[in-house]
């Protein structure tokens, strides 16, 4: 696919540091060295873009469309934050979001659009940044972290992950204080999400829910051999799998769910195993030889569902649904109590039938909304953290401790 950005025999260096906001995509398919700048330096000028999805076995033409994507994405971004930084400023109601690259653009123009279709019964100014998740949040965190005031955050936000929410020094300092209700007046969740094993709905009634990203097997069955196919976390962190997996550790909101979930399933324990599970770290020489190193290569990618559609048809590459739950990442929505009158037709905007759709059918988000068919299999099951277990948890500092186990558990291999 001929482009005006970038050539696909360029290297991924080259690509990188011309265009830095499609260095999460990249990580988020495996190639986990380029998020750190020595590393991307060194081996992304080994190695060209073309060589590096044959080596992950992903369809060429459908990943370039996606940073294609992002990069016009982004581009256009960087004109409406500038516009919307003076909007905002001035506005009757701020509204703030992180949404994943895949749905940012549909999901900002139906916005765009009814604000349009409802400008006069809405009767007030409403300033809107909706941001690439590719640009991250830690300009949000440390704003968060400076202030002792909820002011920093707008009257609606939306992104995913654990930590922003419930971090004691980030968002999860107001939740105690009442600062957010959930006024989607959803009673019930997506079936998909409403059974005898999970219930997504806060039972404080203060955090609402949009949508989640789930994280799900991509199997190289040209690297399986004799290893049995996994079909379970438990199966991940088997010594079967040690030094055999490319863990999603680029994309800090599914990887915190990830290690969450396993330290609420398999303790301290499997939070090691997994550890141990992860392949480890190529030398730029041996990284453009992977292709004939048979020992290099991934037998399982974990990645978030969407990107199962990027694999070539017929090729080895098998999308596997773990039959314990693919373990998600909500995408939450806070609102302010106080302005909730206001936020109300705005809020139902972002809970309706209409967005969900775009997360679900667009971005393969599925969505919580009752009314959206997800398109995914009744057998398919999902791992959510708990309400209890967060609420019972200092989930910042939980995440700290996982990382330490998990990363001392890489180093020990």
């Amino acid at each position: 696919m001929e482009n005006k950005y970038f050539d696909i025999k360029d290297t991924l260096f080259d690509i990188t540091e011309k265009y830095k906001e499609v260095i999460d995509l990249l990580v988020s398919v495996g190639f986990d060295n380029i998020k750190d700048e020595k590393q991307r330096k060194t081996i992304g000028k080994s190695i060209t873009l073309e060589t590096a999805l044959k080596m992950k076995k992903i369809n060429v033409d459908t990943f370039t469309k996606q940073l294609i994507d992002i990069i016009e994405d982004t581009q256009n971004n960087i004109d409406e934050v500038l516009e919307a930084n003076e909007i905002i400023k001035n506005a009757d109601v701020k509204i703030e979001g992180i949404l994943p690259c895949p749905v940012r653009v549909p999901l900002t123009e139906a916005f765009q659009e009814w604000v349009e279709e409802n400008r006069d019964e809405l009767d007030m100014t409403i300033g809107y940044e909706l941001k690439a998740a590719s640009m991250g949040v830690d300009w949000l965190k440390t704003s968060l972290e400076k202030t002792g005031t909820v002011d920093v955050l707008a009257d609606i936000f939306i992104s995913a992950g654990f930590d922003l929410f419930f971090d004691k020094d980030l968002i999860g300092k107001y939740k105690s204080e009442n600062v957010f209700e959930d006024i989607t007046d959803m009673e019930h969740y997506n079936k998909d999400f409403e059974n005898e094993y999970m219930n997504l709905k806060d039972p404080d009634n203060q955090y609402s829910m949009i949508g989640v990203v789930p994280a799900v097997f991509l199997v190289n069955m040209d690297e399986l051999n004799e290893l049995k196919m996994p079909t379970s976390w438990e199966d991940i962190l088997s010594e079967e799998f040690e030094n055999k997996v490319s863990l999603p550790i680029g994309d800090f909101d599914l990887f915190n769910a990830i290690l969450l979930n396993i330290y609420n399933q398999y303790g301290e324990d499997g939070v090691k195993k997994l550890g141990k599970s992860l392949l480890k770290s190529m030398h730029p020489s041996e990284m453009v030889k992977s292709h004939i190193r048979k020992t290099e290569k991934p037998v399982v990618t974990i990645m978030p569902y969407f990107f199962t559609k990027m694999t070539k048809r017929g090729g080895p590459m098998k999308a596997v649904w773990p039959k314990d739950g693919a373990i998600i990442s909500p995408i939450f929505m806070l609102s302010k109590k106080e302005k909730k009158e206001k936020l109300k037709p705005i809020v139902d905007f972002f809970a309706s039938e209409k967005v969900g759709e775009i997360l679900s059918h667009n971005g393969r988000f599925p969505s919580v909304n009752p009314n959206v068919d997800n398109m995914i299999s009744s057998e398919h099951k999902y791992m959510w953290l708990g309400w209890d277990n967060i609420k019972n948890s200092d989930i910042g500092s939980l995440i700290s401790k996982c990382e330490k186990l998990f990363n001392e558990a890489v180093s020990e291999v």
